[in-house]
């Protein structure tokens, strides 16, 4: 059985804690690999190693530090074939989804390329008389990045390249589910030039969680993941004193407007919904039809797109449109609020439990699943379901669809499918969701805007990638400089108004 460690100073090495993960080959079911869980102990060692490279990578220049992340994009792009085919083998996703991953990780890379400019800080010539006032950005020392199963290359770059551009030292807790593509990249970044220590991959569970929200050293955390987990994280590492910043669940609402083009509006959903099976925080899951009309007409349009779903294992080829969940529980998990759904009441439109794929009968594949007439007190609607399952919740006016979105606890994306300018400006002004589409189903930023949801989407006041990493990873000193000239005076016991 193929045994999975930690990267620390600079190379691969075994984990020492005798306690293990088993990584699953998704499609299939069956075990491939098993993965060090670390301990506190080798967590702790590697952050202090990590804090004694940090010393000479913060004080490098920045745009050395960049020259490095340079390199490290000529990398991915020569191994992108390789990194997406390990991604697939543990996550499941499409070869094509798996790249898509990896480049939009990519992007913020090459973004921090350009990170010397982004820490600049600012100069006041004269603010008195031989007085000069100017401010550093400087980075924190070590930080960490505790990142999710469903995005195993692009969340750890989004993290790490942001900090390390910085001058910082990084820890990355990856998820244990599919673990090799952190490792991975950690080798492309030593490659590229970096020096040893200044980034540690550790694989771990709550152990590791805790050893990093516990430990002195490190400076700031920042995590992906569901809400519960997102909320203690915060909790705890804002009570231990370290900057924080923590994104949640989402529970994304598309609205369809009677105006909207509803063969556009249908591929956009089908998209959304079912692409990488549903396990993306950014998933539409909730179509919202306004006026009976636009509903029955949309529900019309979507099966025939749906059912010509092509469900497979990567290896099956490009055409596969996506591939089973992470894990057995996760299979569990979704089928159990497919059920719950019909209980409940909603309209079981198609039905994705009996999925079966020959050959694969072990996978964990879900078919896709369409809800109609979904309601407010439904567990389909109130929870997160990361699955390839889409709930269509009717309005019967615009200002009652806006409510589902805004009244929900999530807050992650929205978008909305319109013909009308003053409807969509009046939709992204008045919506109380970090990330809003307008005819645009998935509205991720690009790498130089942030990433980030409001409500219990999100927890800290800064966001991912964009300028608000660099203000995460580092913080700000403010000199006050002078040097006399001319007649020397004495001493003086109050704060002297400038001249």
């Amino acid at each position: 059985m193929k045994e999975i460690g930690h990267w620390i100073n600079g190379k691969l090495v075994a984990g020492t804690s005798g306690r293990f993960a088993d990584v699953f080959n998704p499609a299939t079911g069956e075990v491939q690999a098993r993965v060090a869980l670390a301990s506190t102990a080798e967590m702790d060692a590697a952050v202090a190693d990590a804090a004694r490279a940090q010393i000479a990578w913060g004080a490098t220049n920045p745009q050395r530090r960049a020259r490095v992340m340079m390199e490290f994009v000529r990398l991915i792009n020569r191994d992108m074939d390789k990194l997406a085919e390990a991604l697939s083998a543990e996550h499941g996703k499409t070869f094509p989804d798996a790249k898509g991953d990896v480049q939009r990780g990519l992007e913020v890379i090459e973004f921090c390329i350009g990170a010397p400019h982004l820490l600049k800080g600012e100069f006041t010539d004269a603010a008195g008389p031989g007085i000069d006032m100017y401010s550093l950005r400087q980075p924190l020392g070590v930080a960490a990045g505790i990142t999710p199963f469903n995005f195993p290359a692009m969340i750890p770059l989004w993290k790490m390249g942001p900090a390390l551009s910085a001058g910082n030292a990084f820890i990355l807790k990856p998820s244990e589910r599919d673990p090799s593509v952190p490792l991975m990249l950690a080798a492309l970044l030593q490659e590229a030039g970096l020096p040893d220590g200044v980034l540690q991959v550790i694989n771990g569970d709550k152990e590791s969680v805790d050893a990093i929200l516990d430990n002195p050293t490190i400076q700031a955390v920042g995590f992906v993941g569901s809400t519960p987990i997102a909320e203690y994280i915060y909790s705890r590492g804002c009570a231990n004193g370290k900057r924080v910043q923590c994104f949640g669940g989402a529970k994304n609402h598309m609205i369809i407007m009677p105006d909207a083009d509803l063969d556009q509006a249908a591929d956009a959903l089908v998209g959304a919904g079912y692409g990488a099976a549903g396990e993306r925080c950014m998933a539409i899951s909730v179509a919202v039809p306004v006026g009976k009309a636009t509903a029955d007409a949309l529900i019309e349009k979507l099966v025939p797109r749906i059912e010509k779903l092509k469900v497979g294992p990567w290896t099956a080829g490009n055409d596969v449109d996506y591939g089973p969940l992470v894990t057995g529980a996760a299979l569990e998990r979704v089928k159990g609020l497919i059920t719950s759904g019909v209980e409940q009441g909603a309209t079981l439109v198609m039905d994705g439990r009996n999925f079966q794929l020959q050959g694969y009968e072990n996978g964990f594949f879900v078919g896709p699943t369409l809800f109609d007439n979904v309601t407010r007190d439904m567990e389909i609607y109130k929870q997160e379901i990361f699955g390839p399952v889409l709930s269509c919740m009717r309005a019967d006016s615009y200002e009652e669809a806006l409510s589902y979105a805004m009244d929900h606890e999530y807050g992650n994306g929205t978008a909305i499918f319109t013909r009308d300018g003053d409807t969509a400006r009046d939709f992204a002004h008045r919506i109380n969701i970090g990330m809003v589409g307008i005819n645009v189903p998935i509205p991720v930023p690009l790498a130089y805007h942030t990433f980030g949801g409001w409500k219990k989407s999100g927890f800290g006041d800064l966001n991912q990638h964009g300028p608000d990493a660099f203000r995460f990873y580092t913080r700000t000193k403010t000199v006050t400089s002078r040097w006399p000239s001319g007649i020397k005076e004495g001493s003086a016991f109050n704060f002297k108004p400038m001249d």
